[in-house]
Order: C-alpha cells, then sequence, then structure tokens
C-alpha cells in the first residue's frame, strides 16, 4: 500500500485548493435489453487535449442514483482533472444491484455492454481492457466486483468501498429477494449472485483489485471474510482499512484512495 499512501499524500499536499474545470455532462442512453433510456454522468477531465483516455465507471449504492457521486463529493471533479481519466456514472435502478434478472433490470448487460459501446463511440477513450476500470459504494461495490469478474475481458481494474461483498448475510435487505427469490428457497442462485463465491473465477494476474471499508460499517464484516479469502487463494489486492461508517463522509474519504489507485493502473 505504500505507492498509494504517496499518491494520496501527493493528492493532498500539491494543489489541493485548484479549482476544476472538468466538463460534466448528463447523457441519456438507450438500453434495448431493458428498451428505456437511462440517464449517467460524465465527466471529462479540462486537460485531456483530445487524446484518447482511460474511462473509470462508478457506481451509486442501493436507493441512489446516477448523480449521487458527482453531487455528494463535488470534489471529484477535480480529482477527474487532476488524473486525467474519464468517469462515467450510470443509472443502476433501484435495488438492481447490477445484475440481469428481470426483463426490467438488466443491469449487467446495460453497465457493460450498452453503455460501454455508446461511450466509446461518442468519446474519445480507450478500447482495451487496460483503459478500463470499474468501481462503486455499497451495492455498487458488490456491482462493480461481480461485473468484473464476469467480464475480465472488459475491465482490467476493480474496486468496491463500503461494498456489500456477501450478499447472504443480509436475505431480508435491499430488494435482493425480489430479484433471486427467498434466500432460504433459492440459495443456489444466491451463491451464483455473490461475489463471495466467485473468487475462483478470477484469472491470475489478471483483474487489479482494491477494496475498501470503515471499521465501523455494518459492511465491514464481509469486507474482512473478502480479504481473507482472497489473501488465502494468493489473489493479489489492495486492502484498505479507515475509521467511518456506511455514509457519504466515509465515501468522500475513501474516493482519493480509489482515484489514485486507478491513475496508478492507467499509468502502468
Amino acid at each position: 500500500m505504500k505507492n498509494l499512501y504517496s499518491l494520496l499524500l501527493i493528492f493532498i499536499f500539491v494543489g489541493t485548493q485548484q479549482s476544476f474545470a472538468s466538463k460534466v455532462d448528463t447523457i441519456e442512453v438507450y438500453s434495448p435489453s431493458m428498451n428505456k433510456k437511462i440517464k449517467a454522468v460524465v465527466i471529462v477531465p479540462d486537460n485531456s487535449n483530445d487524446k484518447i483516455i482511460p474511462t473509470l465507471y462508478l457506481l451509486h449504492g442501493y436507493s441512489g442514483n446516477y448523480s449521487n457521486w458527482v453531487d455528494k463529493v463535488p470534489y471529484l471533479k477535480t480529482l477527474v482533472d487532476r488524473y486525467n481519466y474519464m468517469v462515467v456514472c450510470p443509472d443502476g435502478g433501484f435495488g438492481s444491484w447490477y445484475w440481469d434478472t428481470t426483463s426490467e433490470f438488466q443491469y449487467e448487460t446495460f453497465v457493460s455492454k450498452e453503455l460501454i459501446d455508446h461511450i466509446e463511440t461518442n468519446y474519445k477513450v480507450c478500447k482495451h481492457r487496460s483503459g478500463r476500470a470499474i468501481t462503486g459504494l455499497s451495492m455498487g461495490g458488490h456491482g462493480a466486483l461481480y461485473l468484473a469478474i464476469r467480464h475480465q475481458d472488459i475491465y482490467g481494474a476493480v474496486g468496491s468501498t463500503a461494498g456489500g461483498v456477501d450478499i447472504r448475510p443480509f436475505p431480508n435487505n435491499w430488494d435482493m429477494s425480489k430479484r433471486l427469490g427467498e434466500y432460504a428457497l433459492n440459495k443456489e442462485k444466491w451463491n451464483e449472485h455473490t461475489v463471495m463465491e466467485m473468487l475462483h473465477l478470477i484469472k491470475p494476474n489478471n483483474l487489479k483489485i482494491f477494496i475498501d471499508c470503515g471499521y465501523d460499517d455494518f459492511f465491514f464484516g464481509v469486507n474482512e471474510e473478502l480479504h481473507k479469502k482472497l489473501t488465502y487463494l494468493n489473489i493479489q489486492h489492495s486492502y484498505l482499512n479507515m475509521p467511518g461508517k456506511h455514509d457519504w463522509n466515509y465515501w468522500a474519504q475513501s474516493l482519493p484512495y480509489q482515484m489514485a489507485f486507478f491513475d496508478q493502473f492507467f499509468r502502468n
């Protein structure tokens, strides 16, 4: 983690008061799989100079929407300018968990196929996994890991902040039973849709992984277990804990660490 801390120190001490000039757009992307338009926020760095740049897909949590990150953490725009890669914040629906389940909830297809196709058609960005990463908070943290593991040909790096990385301890929460059925009657399906049971799918040295969670977060226990299981399976990853609860104070605090990690990935 030393390199990550060094990157963050640079962020803190060099120009933290710099005003941002990144371009923020709200776009609508048609989803053929759900037959509707879905909104997303796109933040383009001011200093991209028409160069081909990487893209970070940044997912919101349960009951959130596409505008959460830019509204709640406005210095996200400063970070985009500093690191010179694009950030896309798609709407993930209410309680979708970024899965493909019913015809109304095809958010795996939307984020990892339809949205990427739209972004790479309309913006000057890298069209290779080395220039694509995905992360998110809470439901979006689980969603980012779920999508990256299932689509390692698309994403080269993945993160999660305060992610619900094992859904099974929470069978009655956050609309998951509406998507997957009752846990007691559908345990195999729940296992297939939880990150904790997907780690064997990660190809050796294929995904760069960064996970963080606050000590006082109700997801702290499952993040600790994920870290232990990744370590046991010898899957390289960065893992960070800081004081904090499951709230925007913590997520805002974690964002510079996340974005510094992805900057390092894109540079390498």
